[in-house]
């Protein structure tokens, strides 16, 4: 071996010396970089120098000179500390920078962990420090130079050993951890839980009436699964997708045996035993490490679906996901697929159309295709959103090219931790108008980080004078978010690991909620959702109105929820004009008083923003003159309240201000209502519920590892009924309501963001 090293490493000794003799030649000599130092400090010293003049000089000549003397003072400390730092440097071996540089490269793409920087910087340097000592003290023991060290590099040879194996120790046991439970927080909604009667309906979890089958349809070629290949039941043409996908490698097409331009539908299907025709429920994993396939990971959710009466298939996009090899580690992904993930539903949607109408299908005759939804987590509830757009469309709408011709009953969709913005049509926000969504996301979501769901959630406009392709003029909204709720275990597959890879050893798994009870909690939201939506069954909609409902079906957790629908007339959603005076409602006019804050402004999440401006309110009782107060007064109009009509809006605890960040409890206020005649009645807000303090997610085994917010403001809906109020006052006119305001008096201090303050016209 030696000396097949020296044959090949000779050669290129010789050729080594030639370079740099060649590059001695050309090297500067001492006056040359002496001239070039000098040089190049004149001409940094004279930009500061016109620094001076322009900023300090107007100020007075001691300032100026003070400012520039302390500038060039700075600056050569600064240099001499480059200095010091290169000398330090200069006394390690080569050898030793190679590997230094190569483990911080290899070690950071091993550890990455955006929502921890702190921590993955920590575990870096944690893993060199163990190795350098550690390695130094074998290194020294195995050469035998133990015994020639002096008396003092003996010593630090023990200090080194010891403290090396107490970090390998210590690390590899916190690393190993599952991580530390964290007290949990107040359980606003349980404080004045009182007043919530509980639905009187079918458990919308449980197991329905109908036999379930199963069977798979897929391309019949399927190199990597039997059941989409030689094994399935039905067999789908592949579709050209590559006018939809960048990035797309030749590892890639090695793996699956097909490219872009041929792509498979392949689907898992859960369904009723029955003539039907049954609601048609579509589900679609998100992104995940393609060799570990994802599909499989909703049969929980399918089989209760199925057993009350809806055919539901898992399809298969694992081969869109993200892969080490294929991707080249990553370098290589694919690129601006998520419109490609949800044209493919589409298509799925088009073979369902054709076994519909195919006496030889098995489903022939049995698929309600006026009555869809579709499923997306992760990337799929982005790509749910995308297909629903996109089903509505004659074109694609950055390739006019790709034509459309769908026009499926889509009536609902289904968002569960979803991502949002990767693909922006025409390079904007996705729109989205008359259709029923859901959004679900949990506070300990380790891979999408805030809740981007809510984002399309505020985007959702509802439009009663045009129809949708359902035909239906009568739509709502919901956002459910889940304290304790992770990425994964809304699929069985994926797990408490929402990241790939040694990085998920710097997150704390242990207050995330068991898998069972997450999966329990998405089979009721969806449940429900589902019975109100393609069933129709109105009834369900009291849910999402307050979760609070549904307690005899939920797991005890923290769940907050919004809600709006297409019968609500909305008075203030701030996003109309810039004038903080105005209501979105025309004619309408809002007053502050005594308030420490009043703004508005678009909300802060732990990543970015929610892209949707709100009324941001914050009061101190003992630093105001009077009582703080938020008035909003209402313009004449026409008769739409009675004493059935319910007065709602959305709040969220802010938690911006420095001095309020002490203050944990749930907020209180007081919510009064003034007609034109002068009449006034009020109820504190507890009589529906106090505000749920913002929910704190310690992503990181230890504190300083996180790197983003612990929290974000979550909106929850809140709704009055006018017959309460008239219960306090009964000569209050809702006919002649004036005047909606909201006092605070219940909390001495706090700071919230007020949003979509409205009327619905009769209680659903």
């Amino acid at each position: 071996m030696k000396r097949f090293m020296k044959k090949l490493f000779t050669p290129l000794a010789k050729y080594y010396q030639i370079i740099k003799n060649a590059i001695a030649k050309i090297t500067p000599g001492k006056n040359a970089w002496f001239g070039a130092a000098v040089g190049v400090f004149i001409a940094a010293s004279l930009f500061w120098l016109l620094l001076i003049i322009q900023v300090a000089i107007p100020h007075g000549i001691i300032h100026s000179l003070i400012g520039l003397v302390a500038g060039l003072l700075i600056a050569l400390l600064f240099g001499a500390t480059l200095i010091l730092i290169a000398s330090i440097l200069n006394r390690i071996p080569t050898l030793y920078h190679l590997a230094f540089g190569a483990a911080v490269l290899l070690l950071s793409l091993a550890l990455l962990a955006v929502p921890l920087i702190p921590g993955t910087i920590a575990a870096i340097l944690l893993v060199i420090i163990t190795g350098s000592l550690g390695g130094a003290a074998i290194a020294v023991v195995k050469r035998g130079s133990l015994k020639n060290l002096t008396k003092p590099k003996r010593a630090l040879f023990y200090i080194c050993l010891s403290l090396s194996l107490a970090l390998l120790i210590g690390g590899t046991t916190f690393l190993a951890a599952e991580g530390f439970s964290k007290d949990s927080p107040f359980n606003a909604g349980q404080l004045s839980a009182e007043n919530v009667v509980l639905l009187d309906l079918p458990d919308p979890s449980a197991k329905g009436s109908f036999n379930v089958n199963y069977l798979t349809y897929g391309s019949g070629d399927d190199v990597k699964r039997t059941e989409f290949g030689e094994e399935a039941d039905l067999t789908t043409p592949t579709v050209d997708g590559s006018k939809l996908v960048e990035g797309w490698t030749s590892l890639r097409s090695a793996y699956w045996g097909f490219g872009p331009n041929s792509l498979p539908l392949n689907g898992r299907v859960w369904y009723p035993e029955g003539e039907g025709p049954f609601p048609l429920v579509i589900i679609v994993h998100g992104n995940h490490l393609m060799e570990d396939y994802s599909d499989e990971g909703y049969a929980y959710l399918a089989e209760m679906l199925a057993s009350r009466g809806f055919i539901t298939v898992s399809v298969d996009q694992n081969f869109l996901n993200l892969s080490l090899v294929a991707d080249l580690g990553l370098f290589s992904g694919l690129k601006k697929e998520n419109d490609l993930r949800a044209w493919l539903l589409l298509e799925h949607l088009t073979a369902w159309r054709v076994w519909n109408e195919q006496e030889s299908s098995p489903f022939y005759g049995s698929v309600d295709l006026h009555s869809i939804s579709l499923i997306g987590h992760s990337r799929g509830g982005e790509a749910v959103a995308i297909a629903a757009a996109f089903n509505n469309l004659r074109y694609h709408p950055d390739d006019a090219e790709l034509v459309f011709d769908y026009n499926f009953g889509i009536k609902s969709i289904v968002s569960i931790a979803p991502v949002d913005g990767q693909y922006l049509p025409g390079n904007k926000r996705l729109p989205l108008s008359n259709i029923n969504y859901l959004v679900i996301h949990g506070s300990h979501d380790m891979d999408v980080i805030s809740f981007q769901g809510a984002r399309q959630y505020a985007r959702i406009e509802f439009d009663i004078d045009q129809e949708s392709s359902t035909g239906r003029s009568s739509f709502f909204k919901s956002g459910v978010y889940i304290h304790g709720a992770n990425h994964g275990q809304f699929n069985s597959d994926w797990g408490r690991k929402d990241i790939t890879g040694p990085p998920i050893q710097l997150f704390n798994l242990r207050n995330i909620m068991p898998a069972g009870e997450q999966q329990q909690i998405a089979k009721v939201i969806i449940g429900a959702f589902l019975e109100a939506t393609l069933n129709e069954k109105s009834e369900y909609r009291l849910l999402f109105q307050d979760l609070r409902r549904g307690a005899h079906w939920l797991p005890d957790q923290i769940h907050l929820g919004k809600y709006y629908d297409s019968e609500t007339v909305a008075i203030a959603n701030f996003d109309e004009d810039i004038d903080l005076s105005t209501t979105t409602i025309p004619g309408g006019r809002i007053k502050g008083e005594n308030l420490a804050a009043w703004r508005e402004q678009d909300v802060p999440l732990k990543w970015g923003n929610l892209e949707d401006r709100a009324a941001y309110l914050s009061w101190d009782q003992e630093a105001a003159s009077g009582m703080p107060r938020y008035r909003v007064i209402l313009p004449e109009m026409e008769s739409i309240l009675t004493e059935e009509s319910v007065i709602v809006f959305d709040l969220a605890d802010a938690g911006m201000e420095e001095y309020f960040d002490e203050f944990k409890e749930p907020i209180d206020l007081t919510i009064e209502l003034a007609d034109a005649s002068g009449n006034r009645a009020n109820l504190p807000l507890s009589h529906f519920s106090l505000i749920q303090p913002q929910i704190e997610a310690r992503l990181g085994k230890a504190d300083f590892m996180n790197s983003l917010a612990l929290s974000e403001p979550v909106y929850q809906s809140f709704e009055f009924l006018i017959a309460d109020f008239m219960a306090i006052n009964a000569e209050l006119d809702p006919e002649n309501l004036k005047e909606i305001s909201f006092i605070f008096d219940r909390t001495p201090r706090g700071s919230l963001f007020l949003d979509r303050l409205a009327i619905r016209q009769a209680a659903n």
